[in-house]
């Protein structure tokens, strides 16, 4: 069974754009594994909390990653 995880910030997304993100990872699985693919790939969308990450030794936030002044 084909399966992706994306982490994304929590509040950054909308539903929409979870759904274009399970949308085209399941056509990727599709495009490498044919069709059978489809029924059984699962993708998982997780919304980590504000502040619960952090990359090169830095916390991030939504508001450094828009770009806010003072982040």
């Amino acid at each position: 069974m084909p399966f992706a995880n994306f982490k994304v910030p929590a509040g950054s997304l909308d539903d929409r754009r979870k759904k274009e993100i399970v949308t085209r990872a399941t056509e990727l699985f599709v495009d490498v594994y044919g069709e059978r693919a489809r029924a059984t790939t699962l993708v998982l969308v997780e919304e980590v909390t504000d502040g619960g990450w952090g990359i090169g030794g830095e916390v991030l936030t939504l508001a450094a990653l828009n770009g806010s002044p003072g982040n």
